[in-house]
């Protein structure tokens, strides 16, 4: 079936979404809305309405009250503009010390988040070389063949990390992806040990990674930093010292971020 309607109309799945957002626009505007309120508000029609509205209270988003019968906004709405003001905080106070590992390295660095039990960019600064490690914001990861993934989990609270840890496909992206999960567990050990992440060629060929925490005023994790270097680029014999620079900012983020002890004990 074609997806567009003929003429200069929007496509069928462009227009859903424009009067999905126009409803809840309008529902936050409104504290108890009725829909034949909505529907002249809006300019549509009332089974439309009610079809929209009766999707979003299905899948949590929209209430309609017993008696009244009018719609308003659930929590679950203050709660997405919560997590996305969270992400905002981290990225403005993570800006400063991705500077500073970008000036230090030239190399390509990252802000990341453990987000559906995979790592998902929520920042970047690009490599100042022509070449460097291909991503963008918003591209997802593996976290068993990543070395924010490690950290990330690694500190993570044991009976969490147990139980992503017990659900992850350990897919074998290169000839040094850790592919087995006993392997994997000793390979956190190792990361909390040496109080950061090391990935060597086992996500993306000739990329060698190096990543630390973040740590939120509860000792919660709530990213990693990482720098990544071109496999020909990265001096074996400086792995500490990057290391070192790496974990500095991952600390400096998260006395910010209000930790007190850096990194916090896990086993």
């Amino acid at each position: 079936m074609d997806e567009y309607n003929h003429g200069s109309k929007q496509p069928d799945s462009v227009s859903a979404v424009l009067r999905v957002f126009s409803i809840l626009t309008a529902l936050s505007e409104h504290k108890d809305t009725s829909i034949s309120q909505l529907s002249a508000r809006l300019g549509m029609p009332k089974a439309t309405v009610y079809r929209f509205l009766q999707t979003m209270k299905a899948l949590g988003y929209v209430r309609q009250e017993s008696e009244t019968e009018r719609y308003g906004l659930t929590m679950k709405m203050f709660e997405l503009g919560a997590k996305s003001l969270q992400y905002l905080d981290l990225i403005e106070l993570a800006q400063r010390q991705m500077e500073v590992l970008s000036e230090k390295t030239s190399e390509t660095v990252h802000l990341g988040v453990l987000s559906d039990n995979e790592v998902i960019y929520i920042h970047k600064i690009d490599a100042k070389y022509s070449i460097g490690m291909y991503s963008k914001v918003g591209k997802r990861a593996p976290l068993h063949a990543t070395a924010m993934g490690k950290v990330l989990l690694a500190w993570e609270m044991p009976e969490r990390r147990d139980a992503i840890v017990a659900n992850l496909e350990f897919r074998r992206f290169r000839k040094n992806t850790i592919s087995n999960r006993g392997r994997f567990v000793k390979e956190l050990e190792r990361t909390r040990q040496q109080k950061y992440g090391l990935d060597c060629e086992e996500f993306e060929e000739h990329m060698v990674c190096l990543a630390a925490p973040i740590f939120d005023h509860l000792s919660n994790v709530a990213g990693a930093l990482s720098i990544t270097f071109a496999e020909f680029r990265f001096d074996p014999a400086r792995k500490d010292e990057y290391a070192e620079i790496v974990v500095e900012a991952g600390r400096a983020v998260s006395l910010d971020l209000g930790c007190s002890s850096y990194p916090p004990d896990r086993g």
